[in-house]
């Protein structure tokens, strides 16, 4: 099993998107954001049926940094309660692995 992590998030616009990509890059604690548009989402929000378009990141990072990643994802999202969700990788191309594990061993500026 590997220690990296597949972590979900989605947000209202591919500017909200790329600002995000670009602090959890610098920072170092994803290797790689994935941005993906053109979601359609239906949740159910203080009672009501919404339903919303958005834009799905999907970030490969290593599980020790998850909690400064969802910290800093809190920080950067204008949602309320943004989601957050953390998918453990139970196997992977080991070069790819690797690679993420490499990227995010870099020091990081806070």
């Amino acid at each position: 099993m590997s220690s990296c992590l597949v972590v979900l998030t989605t947000v209202p616009s591919p500017k909200v998107a790329r600002h995000l990509a670009s602090v959890l890059l610098k920072k170092r604690i994803a290797s790689c954001v994935n941005i993906s548009s053109g979601w359609e989402s239906h949740y159910w929000w203080k009672g009501k049926r919404e339903r919303a378009r958005e834009i799905m990141l999907v970030i490969k990072t290593r599980a020790p940094l998850y909690t400064d990643l969802e910290k800093t994802i809190r920080k950067n999202h204008p949602y309320t309660i943004p989601e957050i969700i953390a998918i453990s990788i139970q196997k992977g191309s080991k070069d790819y692995l690797d690679w993420v594990i490499r990227e995010t061993a870099q020091p990081r500026s806070r």
